[in-house]
């Protein structure tokens, strides 16, 4: 078999994969959406077979086979090619799924299963015992994981290179510390300020179906191919992008909370743009998949708070909201809107907090998560261990688990390594929208015509068309002219919030 024919063999078993993949990814959303509960131990099983047979499928010898057949060749001469970059890609991924038992990878999917089931009972009625074996399942799985991948350093090495490449521990410790250091003063000093934004603005009578009318409208013009995607209600808000052509979004109504679904189906339609701009002639392979999850959320983060807590954006959707909630918004002024909706103030839900505060609670699950995969951290200890640790970082007193360490469905998935990327992101994004308006100049009299198009597509060239043809670190590079830095998010927040509370209006 000659390299071109290899290659051409690799890319076919490849995409077969992604269509198997895609499948077990409309469960998922079926199971989080519509699925009845009582259909909970047969999705397990079905997750369970999918899992299994794509595992089986990916770890065939002759995968391996067929990389080793293009590595070395003249295929792969041009590193940033697309051959380069699919075999790079693929070698990583083969080498990493053929050191997993597939009993390990069923038992996961099984009991990652029947953990979300067990996560969406006891959430409402805040029952951690309930939850607990559950959760030891799964963090017991996901050492087992750790430990049959191989690492160097910490464990959670394993289980973080999964969702970011190249990413350690060790780096994140020094990360998170250096933000924390400035976020935990720097919310001090702005909640210091005797400028208070009237939060019981987004406490009013918000009726969901306007809220759904209005949050469909927001995403639309960002973007969002409503043709290609739809919006359904779920516990927690996620994105699945099944593949060219089908991306679901979903969020979670608050009649008297303005700002949980919308910026929720904001933060969504960011991660459902970069799933509708993927290349769709490299469905199932790299080239046709998101860099990172680090990178992923920098899209989420980027259209949530970046624009869509801009004065400029509500510049132009404020009035439009005034005419679909009249009584709630009677006599408000745009100024005090945008100031109430960036209010900083520390609060318990992490996917409701504010700009200044959200990466401490990055850092609170990420401290956490080290210490449940080292051992050093019993589970039936987690609830004491985030109580206190919330205290210390936010200042609050946790008053239930709802409110603490029940609140994500992270865990229950098996996602020990995804928080991190939350704050990966912020720092992406922060840095992508500097460049961003370096190169576009007038973006936010674009946003104030209710304008997204130029930056949609600046993002498109700059990232989501590369699939992973660069590794996150190399792709900030390539868009923004330098390597991820803390620096532009830490100025963007002081710049923006000391700003807004010293006057008491928008920035």
């Amino acid at each position: 078999m000659t390299p071109a024919d290899a290659y051409a063999e690799l890319v076919r078993r490849s995409k077969e994969l992604g269509v198997l993949n895609s499948c077990a990814a409309v469960l998922g959303w079926d199971q989080q959406t519509y699925m009845p509960p009582a259909g909970a131990a047969l999705r397990g099983e079905q997750m369970a077979f999918l899992a299994s047979l794509a595992h089986s499928k990916f770890t065939d010898p002759k995968v391996g086979e067929l990389v080793a057949a293009v590595e070395g060749s003249d295929l792969i001469a041009d590193p940033e090619g697309d051959a380069a970059a699919n075999v790079r890609e693929l070698r990583r991924a083969y080498d990493r799924a053929t050191k997993l038992p597939p009993a390990l990878v069923e038992e996961l999917a099984r009991v990652t299963t029947a953990a979300q089931q067990a996560w969406q009972e006891a959430k409402p009625k805040s029952d951690f015992a309930g939850f607990r074996p559950h959760l030891e399942k799964v963090i017991a799985l996901k050492r087992e994981e750790a430990a049959a991948v191989g690492f160097t350093g910490h464990p959670y090495n394993a289980l973080l290179d999964e969702y970011e490449p190249g990413a350690t521990a060790e780096e994140l410790k020094g990360l998170f510390a250096g933000l924390t250091a400035e976020l935990a003063p720097l919310v001090q000093e702005i909640t210091a300020r005797p400028n208070k934004p009237d939060r019981s603005l987004l406490e009013r009578d918000y009726p969901v179906e306007r809220q759904k009318v209005f949050a469909e409208a927001a995403a639309a013009a960002f973007g969002f191919d409503f043709h290609a995607g739809r919006l359904d209600t779920t516990a927690h808000p996620f994105c699945s992008g099944f593949g060219p052509g089908d991306c679901r979004i979903t969020t979670r109504y608050n009649p008297r909370f303005f700002p949980e679904a919308f910026f929720g189906v904001l933060h969504e339609t960011g991660h459902a743009l970069y799933e509708q701009h993927l290349p769709a002639e490299h469905f199932g392979t790299p080239l046709g998949s998101a860099c990172s999850l680090g990178i992923h959320e920098s899209q989420s983060r980027l259209w949530e708070n970046q624009v869509g807590r801009g004065r400029p954006f509500w510049d132009h959707f404020f009035p439009r909201l005034r005419q679909t909630f009249p009584a709630a918004l009677a006599g408000v002024s745009p100024d005090a809107w945008v100031f109430a909706v960036n209010e900083v103030r520390p609060s318990f839900i992490r996917v409701e907090a504010d700009e200044a505060t959200y990466n401490l609670h990055i850092a609170l699950r990420f401290e956490l998560e080290l210490g449940l995969i080292s051992g050093d951290l019993p589970v039936a200890d987690l609830p004491g261990a985030w109580n206190d640790r919330f205290k210390a970082l936010l200042g609050l007193e946790v008053p239930d688990h709802a409110r603490g360490c029940l609140q994500d469905i992270h865990w229950s998935f098996g996602g020990v390594g995804y928080f991190p990327t939350y704050t990966l992101g912020n720092l992406y994004a922060a840095q992508l929208m500097a460049a961003a308006r370096r190169d576009l100049a007038g973006l936010d009299d674009d946003f104030r015509r209710g304008e997204f198009g130029r930056l949609r597509e600046w993002l498109s060239r700059k990232v989501l068309m590369h699939g992973q043809r660069y590794r996150a670190g190399e792709l900030c590079r390539r868009a923004t002219g330098e390597a991820v830095s803390p620096r532009p998010f830490l100025g963007y927040v002081r710049e923006k919030f000391v700003s807004l509370y010293d006057r008491g209006s928008a920035a």
